[in-house]
């Protein structure tokens, strides 16, 4: 099961999608509302939200997603529960919130709205709310004997096993050359057949790399770990340097621009940099003692 979450300032548009009779939308879940449409919800938000108007993105809509199995066999006391224990994990228990399954796809998935302020007219707070809201729906996923998001992947994994071999072998054959820039290594890697896909986000910054081969789109890290973007930059980094990697590169050349490390891949190049220095220390250490 996959959770999303994001928070939005178009509360009765959101609503009114949500509650979408085309979509066959039926009511899974109503906390602390009285109304009978899009527009009433709305409103009944907005009472609520008036104690702070100075959040404008005051309403949450997350989207969960059980697997396309899953979905054909749920009921609707079982995607009742689901959106409960979402709404429970998400600690929104003191917020009002509305939940509708929609069944117009294949894919059975349910979409709750929040109200962002409480009841008692606090602020949720929304940092990370897209990563706690996959935590989420994994707890519930496993709390209700339902496919977890890692079994998913490890399933996929697995059918794409010679793919990631074949990749990985590339990626080897490539790192021998000690490509000294990430596009020498993308190259390099292009005239073994296997695209290699930059992901950066909306503040120019770089979160990691995709490899496309034979159908396969995988993170560097599904292949191998050992091909983490963090991995792969802190390496290409050494081979363009006569001494070894000691501090965190601050920009990357990437495709003819300049690109910024992500805080969090910054962070993992940070630490296994620590690694090393106490690797070091520690066989220095052996060495004199014997």
């Amino acid at each position: 099961m996959i959770g999303k979450g994001q928070s939005i300032s178009r509360t009765q548009a959101s609503i009114a999608y949500g509650w979408n009779q085309e979509k066959e939308a039926e009511v899974v879940l109503k906390e602390h509302l009285a109304g009978d449409t899009p527009k009433q919800i709305a409103e009944e938000f907005q009472i609520i939200q008036s104690q702070n108007e100075r959040c404008i993105k005051n309403t949450l809509s997350f989207v969960v997603s059980p697997t396309i199995k899953d979905g054909k066999e749920l009921s609707h006391k079982d995607l009742e529960k689901i959106a409960q224990r979402f709404i429970n994990e998400m600690k929104l228990q003191n917020h009002q919130a509305i939940g509708f399954v929609h069944k117009d796809k294949q894919h059975t998935h349910i979409h709750i709205y929040a109200n962002r302020i409480s009841l008692t007219g606090q602020t949720y707070r929304d940092n990370f709310i897209g990563k706690r809201s996959q935590i989420a729906a994994d707890n519930v996923a496993k709390q209700l004997g339902l496919t977890r998001v890692r079994e998913v992947q490890q399933e996929k994994i697995q059918e794409l096993k010679w793919q990631r071999l074949v990749i990985q072998k590339h990626h080897q054959q490539v790192m021998e050359t000690r490509p000294k820039s990430l596009d020498e290594y993308i190259d390099k890697m292009k005239a073994c057949k296997v695209k290699v896909i930059p992901s950066i986000n909306k503040s120019n910054q770089l979160q990691g790399f995709r490899f496309e081969y034979k159908g396969a789109n995988l993170k560097g890290s599904e292949v191998h770990r050992s091909m983490s973007g963090s991995k792969l930059i802190a390496e290409i980094s050494q081979n363009n340097s006569y001494t070894r990697l000691r501090e965190v590169p601050q920009t990357l050349k990437l495709l003819n621009n300049t690109v910024e490390l992500s805080t969090n891949m910054a962070g993992k190049i940070a630490k296994d940099l620590a690694k090393q220095v106490i690797k070091r220390g520690l066989d220095t250490g052996l060495g004199m003692g014997y």
